[in-house]
């Protein structure tokens, strides 16, 4: 039997080493099917000062109707690097279709359980893990969509609703949203926390089925439901509310999140660049929000802010 080959989206990205763990976990979480890094020389132009290191990123994106829309992604989180680096060199990539029969098993290799908080390890379906006394298991398949648990933004908010979540003996009766859910992961790790009723929306249909999907696969359909909304049309009110959104839209939604939100319930958001900080703060530091708590990491910030006083 002839084996069917792939087509892939081969992306070879040159940029300054101060940009490569950025755009490497940005290439991942819009569904690079691993990432390798080359380093060489670049010229700085002066023809007098010594040259200074760059590096080449190389990546596959599989050739489904999602493919445009990562490119997309790739655009604007570039530009958005180069506000927060003005200084730096502007990261320049061609693009070009390959065809490999094995390339589809072969980029595996490069994806093994993830261990993103305390608890939470991140697993692809083929690898086997024998998980320990406390550890909380989310299979979830790169290159689905966004959020893999592969970026900060990603990273930040699950540490954040761990803390939330397992620190409070009601969670049980906790109604969670996560907005904008792309694969499901924040709305699956709420569930399989302790948070008793999960509502994971995006105005993303594909983003819906494919969160389903992943809902299903890890067990927990009887505690989250995907709906295909527009956040601003749910007139329910959560405990806990967890957004991964970009700092235009948080801002969008505030009035909107602060009726979502029950008095004394939490709000997990991120999403946000060290450039948008100003911005965040000024609309959320204030009445009727409380911080509770600020997270980095590297160029990327998560809130959790209490409406009218903790509970």
């Amino acid at each position: 039997m002839v084996q069917q080959k792939e087509k892939w989206m081969k992306i070879e990205i040159v940029l300054h080493p101060d940009l490569s763990d950025a755009l490497s976990n940005f290439l991942m979480e819009i569904g690079a099917q691993g990432v390798s890094q080359e380093r060489g020389e670049l010229q700085n132009g002066s023809g007098f000062q010594e040259d200074i290191l760059e590096e080449t990123l190389k990546a596959y994106l599989p050739h489904d109707v999602r493919v445009d829309n990562r490119i997309d992604a790739l655009e604007s989180y570039v530009n958005e690097l180069m506000q927060l680096f003005p200084a730096l060199p502007r990261p320049e990539w061609s693009t070009e279709w390959v065809i490999d029969a094995d390339w589809g098993e072969a980029w595996k290799k490069y994806f093994k359980p993830l261990r993103v908080t305390k608890n939470i390890i991140i697993k692809p379906t083929w690898e086997r893990y024998s998980p320990g006394g406390h550890d909380i298991i989310i299979e979830m398949d790169p290159g689905m969509a966004f959020g893999t648990g592969q970026h900060p933004s990603t990273r930040m908010c699950l540490q954040a609703m761990e803390d939330l979540i397992l620190q409070d003996r009601t969670a049980r009766s906790w109604r969670v949203m996560d907005v904008g859910t792309g694969t499901g992961i924040l709305g699956i790790a709420a569930a399989k926390l302790g948070a008793g009723k999960v509502f994971c929306v995006d105005i993303d249909k594909q983003a819906v089925d494919i969160a389903g999907e992943n809902v299903r696969m890890n067990g927990v359909e009887d505690n989250v439901e995907v709906v295909h909304r527009d956040v601003e049309t749910i007139h329910e009110t959560f405990d806990l509310i967890v957004a991964n959104l970009t700092a235009k839209m948080l801002i969008k939604l505030r009035p909107h999140i602060i009726s979502l939100l029950k008095k004394g319930g939490v709000i997990v958001m991120s999403g946000i660049i060290e450039q948008n900080r100003e911005d965040i703060e000024h609309n959320f530091f204030a009445e009727p929000f409380v911080v509770l708590r600020t997270i980095t990491e590297k160029e990327w910030l998560c809130y959790v802010l209490t409406k009218e006083g903790y509970r």
